[in-house]
This record gives structure tokens, sequence and C-alpha cells, in this order.
């Protein structure tokens, strides 16, 4: 197969991601993909899609280039515990945790050190279900074993570059108040949201009111302090060089603001592709807390993991209906595009991309929509 004229989405994203390097190879000496996971909840089908589109790009990378690859699944297990989910318990012993870090909250389970162990020990379990090849990374660890200093140091010196790109994107109250930099408070422990009395680029720290009123100076490396989500998009990108991440619609207008400040810190912001959000079959936006349109298990309930990556497979980049009567019809055509590749095989085809290239031979010629005829 000529896989250089393949034309499929994920050819065409990591034809981009190629270009990066026509001239000379990575510094780092691999392709970095990337995705990102919020563990103050369960790992869910929204999961499943970014990584499984992404490992579909990183596969075809692959065939395009000898260069190696790695896949970095970061948790952001720093933010802080903003609301308790419903679906978990000890409700009211959570609720005494607000804003503290997700991996110091105690794990409602008790099976872990911390709620965000717990929640990244889902995640890899979600993942190595499904067979992916990633290297998993906390932001806990990240920020403080070092991994994000120089580029914390550096977001000091460009404070006021960073703010230029932020201020704008807010509103008058919160312009007053905003800070890229959210400290941890020495004494409650909470991640905090406050202005900045100073910015001390020399000695590394910041300036400002703890919880209390006292006056506090604390350096911003050693996991004292975090970025607010978007300067911390920018931030990572730059200090891990990051090449592609795949994102959902509703961060596309951020995609502008992720990029400028990795561009500030030093860092060339990767290639992006934003993927539309799945919606109920009354054509509304599915949502966790809401519980409509249909869970992971649930499609698994009835078919295999391969139709639901077929599902994933096809036309990301437009609105698709999520809920039970999408599963025969996945089903299906994953079997029909099995068969069709075993005939001829074809690197735009979704079993191709379903399978990473090693499309297996097709097992039956009953359908799904035949079987339930005949249930």
């Amino acid at each position: 197969m000529n896989y250089n004229d393949a034309k499929s989405w994920p050819f065409v994203e990591a034809k981009k991601i190629a270009d990066r390097y026509k001239n000379k190879p990575p510094a780092k000496g691999y392709v970095l993909f990337e995705t990102g996971y919020g563990p103050s909840g369960l790992p869910h089908i929204g999961t499943f899609g970014e990584v499984t589109r992404t490992t579909m790009v990183r596969n075809a990378f692959h065939q395009i280039s000898d260069i190696p690859t790695k896949l970095f699944c970061v948790s952001d297990d720093m933010d802080g515990l903003r609301k308790v989910p419903e679906n978990l318990p000890q409700q009211e012993m959570l609720g005494k945790y607000l804003q503290k870090p997700l991996t110091v909250v105690p794990d409602p389970f008790g099976t872990h050190e911390s709620y965000g162990h717990h929640m990244n020990a889902r995640l890899r379990g979600f993942l190595d279900s499904f067979g992916f090849e990633y290297e998993f990374k906390s932001a806990t660890e990240l920020y403080k074993n070092g991994t994000f200093d120089e580029k914390l140091l550096l977001a000091l010196k460009k404070y006021e570059d960073i703010m230029k790109i932020m201020l704008p994107t807010l509103g008058p109250d919160r312009q007053k108040t905003y800070s890229p930099f959210l400290p941890i408070s020495p004494k409650t422990g909470n991640v905090l949201y406050v202005p900045m009395k100073a910015i001390n680029a020399d000695k590394g720290t910041i300036v400002f009111d703890d919880e209390d009123g006292t006056e506090t100076e604390l350096p911003v490396t050693g996991g004292n302090v975090k970025l607010q989500w978007k300067p911390d998009f920018g931030m990572r990108w730059a200090a891990l060089d990051v090449d592609f991440e795949m994102y959902g619609k509703d961060h596309l207008v951020n995609g502008k603001i992720y990029s400028a400040i990795c561009k500030v810190l030093g860092g060339n912001p990767p290639v992006q592709f934003n993927y539309e959000l799945f919606l109920d079959e009354k054509g509304e936006k599915i949502s966790k807390s809401k519980g409509n349109g249909i869970s992971i298990e649930q499609w698994l309930t009835y078919a295999s993991p391969e139709s639901l990556s077929n599902y994933m497979f096809g036309k990301p980049q437009t609105a698709k209906k999520l809920y039970f009567d999408v599963i025969p019809k996945n089903v299906d055509e994953y079997l029909t595009w099995v068969k069709k590749y075993n005939e001829a095989a074809d690197a735009d085809s979704p079993a191709y991309h379903v399978h990473g290239g090693k499309v297996p031979a097709p097992e039956a010629d009953i359908s799904f929509a035949l079987l339930l005829n005949l249930a």
C-alpha cells in the first residue's frame, strides 16, 4: 500500500506532524502525542474516543515516518475539587475537601492514598483494558518533580505577556483579580484563586494574601503553585514539547490561547485536531451529570470494542448521535469493512484504523440486524 496517498483523516493529521520534522528530527528523539484527562470523575466514553482517535493518528504516522513516538496520557490531578460528583460515596466527607488538590482529597472508596490516585488508577485500568499503548503522567508529579520548573520560572518573567493574552478573554470583574498562577495555601492546602501582590521573577516567587489575610510569598516551583487551566495547557505543550493533541469543539475557541501561551514560553504549538461533541437521540449534548446518551459499559454489554472504535473513526468533526440505535448499525458497518478489507486492503478503510493495520479475517456472515430480527 502507498500510505502517502492515503486520504483518511488520521493520515491527513499524521502528514501534518511529519511536516514538522521534514528538515530535521525532533531534538527529544521522538514525536509526542498527548491526551489530557480531568480526574474529578470516572473515565467515560469521551475518554475512550480521545485516546482511540489519537492512537489512530499515531498508527498512521508510523506508516509514513520512522521517527519513534510516545503517547502521554496526562491527568490534571492537581486541580482543586470544585464540587462533589453525585455518583460517588461519602458525599459529606468529600464536601469537607472542596478546593483541595485531588491528590490530597481522601479516597471515598478507601482503596488508594487519595481521590486523585483512585481516579488515576481507574483511568489506567480503563485504558489497559482496551490495550492502549501509552505512558501515564500525573500533573501533581510533573509540578513537584521539576519537569515544569523551567517553564514556570519563564512564566514569571513573561507574566505581563501572559496577562495580555488572557485579560481580553475575561469579564471586567474577573480581570481585576485574575492571575495565571494559583498558589496552594501553606495554611489550608486549598488551591487559591487570588490576585498577585508581587511577581519576583529574579527570586522565582509570587506574593499574595492567604485566606486569613496574611501576606505570603511562595516559590512557583516544587509544587507550591499551579497554573490556571488555559495557561497550564499552553505551558504543558511547551514543557513537554507536544507534537499532537486533539480536543473537543468546546475547546476550539481556546486553541489560539493555548498556542499563544506555548509560544510565549518558547514552545512550538502542536498540530491540533478538534472533534465534535456527542448528542443524544433528541440532538442534545450528552452530559455525564444528565446521564443522557449511553455509557461505554452499556455499549460493551451489546457489542465489541471494535464496533465502538468504528463509531469513533467515522466523521469525528461532525456532531453524531450516541444512543442505542447506533450500536447495531456500527457493528454491521464494522463487519462489512473487515470483509471488504480482506478482499482488497485499503489504508483508508475504517477497519484498517480500528485495528492499526492488523485487520483480522472476517468471523461470520451473520449481521447484528439479523440477530435482532430473530430475537
